[in-house]
C-alpha cells in the first residue's frame, strides 16, 4: 500500500477541481435545487413572493353598491380634512410637514448607519457609542 505524499495529494485535488461532482448521475450544477443534502422540502421550494394577490374576493359588491361605498368614504374623508382646516391646518402645510420628516428620517438612518460602522471598528455595541455620545436609545 503506496502512501499519500503531499504531491500525490495535490495531483488528486486538481482532478477533482477540473470536473464538476456527480450526484446520482446528475449534474450537481445543473440540479434544480439549492440544498441537495436537505431533506426539507420548504428549502428546495420554489420561490414565492412574500407580495401575492388575494385568491379569494372576501366581498363581491354590485357596482352601485361599491359606489355607495366609496361616496360613503370620499366624504368622510372630506369631513376630516373640513376639521383639519377648522383648525387652521393648510394642505400645504401638511405637505412640507410630510417631507421634512422623510428628510428627518434619511438623516438618522444615515446616522445609524455611521454609528454601526464606528461601533464595529471600535469593537463595541451601538448602545455604548449612544452613552459615549450623550445620546439617549430612543434619541
Amino acid at each position: 500500500m503506496a502512501l499519500n505524499t503531499g504531491e500525490n495529494l495535490k495531483d488528486i485535488a486538481d482532478t477533482s477541481l477540473k470536473c464538476t461532482p456527480k450526484r446520482r448521475n446528475v449534474n450537481v450544477l445543473a440540479s434544480k435545487t439549492r440544498t441537495p443534502q436537505s431533506r426539507c422540502e420548504k428549502v428546495n421550494s420554489s420561490f414565492k413572493s412574500p407580495v401575492q394577490a388575494s385568491n379569494t374576493v372576501t366581498n363581491v359588491l354590485c357596482p352601485e353598491e361599491e359606489v355607495k361605498e366609496l361616496q360613503t368614504e370620499v366624504a368622510h374623508l372630506e369631513s376630516e380634512i373640513a376639521v383639519l382646516q377648522n383648525e387652521g391646518i393648510a394642505e400645504e402645510e401638511l405637505e412640507q410637514h410630510v417631507d421634512l420628516l422623510h428628510e428627518y428620517n434619511d438623516i438618522k438612518d444615515i446616522a445609524q448607519t455611521l454609528l454601526g460602522r464606528l461601533a464595529s471598528l471600535r469593537g463595541v455595541t451601538t448602545r455604548d457609542l449612544y452613552g459615549h455620545f450623550g445620546m439617549e436609545l430612543d434619541d
